[in-house]
């Protein structure tokens, strides 16, 4: 086995122990890093971005997203309660982080999602029937995943992590100023290619960032029975790269920890494990009953810290948006439900025999009589109709 020598250009003189510039806020402080409060109020002490990052102009356009967001995610519920999708898995109470993770993302950068990242799609520019063919049952992802630098959504947890880092790595050895977005959920943490993708994402200093949502359940597992760790983000000292805990439900903070995550892997200074403490309010899919692991008051609890209406209190107290501009805002987000809703309630055209076409590109034996099965079952049923 050879093994690549990828050392920074910086020298260290201890390897074994990396500076972290992280390292000391999380290990004994798990408060999340916050910039608003629960009722929108800057938090004093809290994170102080950038006066750029702070104008009307980006803060409007940052509301914008989070409630494009929040009008994919219901459509989407609607659609699979009606059938429309095959399986749907809500991102409500997690705009925040999906918005972010977007709008984090320069031209040439690349995201890789989960299942539960359909929004962030959306919020990427990606086309909303497109983004959620998946779903719907189809075998292909529905977008380019060249074109939107986006790879396909992930269903087995963590696969994706040794993807990104990957492509990051690619990236580096090419030249490329390019950063690989991993989106992870908590349930994520537990597997090995979660682990794998850390240590080689830091032993090679890899421009790649982990935005791990920890919406506080792995289907109906919660957090205290996945790790003993104060928090996922101490995970990260154990890989030698920082580790950042923000709170999920402040846009204005993940925007801010994430573009720090970004520059530092931009300009070769490795990989961020980030973890964002938010919470999923509705059920792992539309499949789940949630009421059989958790209580409704801790959902209500979630409820009052609203991502969407968190920022939309700073908005209204710092005059820049009012009721007039909401309701056209609002307006927007209709007109985009409509459209997504007119794209999918028509079900699509499927031939049964093109599953077989991108099996392999020699079929064997086996492939080609089991295409011959469906192909002679699908005569029979159009010759009884």
């Amino acid at each position: 086995m050879t093994l690549l020598d990828l050392s920074p250009a910086t020298g260290r003189t201890n390897p074994a122990a990396p500076a972290t510039p992280y390292r000391a806020a999380v290990l004994g402080d798990t408060d999340p890093l916050r910039f608003l409060d629960e009722h929108g109020a800057p938090v004093e002490g809290g994170l102080r971005p950038a006066d750029e990052h702070l104008t009307s102009e980006r803060l409007l356009a940052v509301y914008r997203a989070l409630r494009l967001a929040r009008a994919f995610d219901t459509e989407a519920t609607a659609l699979v309660m009606q059938g429309h999708l095959a399986v749907y898995p809500s991102s409500r109470g997690q705009e925040a982080c999906q918005a972010a993770a977007a709008l984090a993302l320069g031209p040439e950068d690349w995201l890789f999602p989960t299942y539960r990242d359909t929004a962030a799609l959306a919020v990427r520019g990606i086309d909303p029937a497109e983004a959620l063919t998946l779903l719907r049952g189809s075998w292909h992802c529905g977008y380019d995943a060249r074109q939107w630098r986006t790879a396909p959504q992930c269903t087995p947890l963590a696969t994706q992590a040794p993807h990104a880092v990957g492509l990051a790595l690619a990236a580096k050895l090419s030249g490329d100023p390019v950063v690989a977005l991993c989106l992870l959920g908590d349930g994520a943490t537990s597997e090995g290619d979660f682990h794998e993708a850390c240590n080689s994402a830091a032993v090679y200093q890899a421009p790649a960032v982990f935005l791990v949502q920890n919406n506080q359940y792995a289907i109906s597992v919660p957090l205290r029975k996945q790790t003993h760790a104060p928090s996922l983000a101490d995970k990260a000292v154990g890989y030698g790269m920082p580790g950042v805990r923000v709170d999920g439900n402040d846009v204005i903070a993940l925007l801010h920890v994430l573009g720090e995550a970004f520059e530092r892997a931009r300009s070769g200074q490795g990989p961020t494990l980030i973890e964002a403490v938010t919470y999923r309010i509705q059920a792992h899919t539309n499949a789940d009953d949630a009421a059989r692991y958790r209580d409704r008051h801790e959902v209500d609890f979630w409820l009052t810290r609203d991502p969407v209406d968190r920022l939309a209190k700073y908005l209204t107290a710092t005059g820049d948006l009012d009721e007039t501009l909401d309701e056209a805002i609002g307006e927007e987000g209709a007109r985009y439900a409509t459209r997504m809703r007119a794209a999918l309630v028509e079900e699509p055209k499927v031939d049964p025999a093109e599953m077989f076409e991108h099996v392999y590109a020699a079929p064997t034996q086996q492939l080609r009589e089991q295409r011959r099965m469906v192909e002679e079952g699908r005569m029979a049923d159009e010759a009884g109709e």
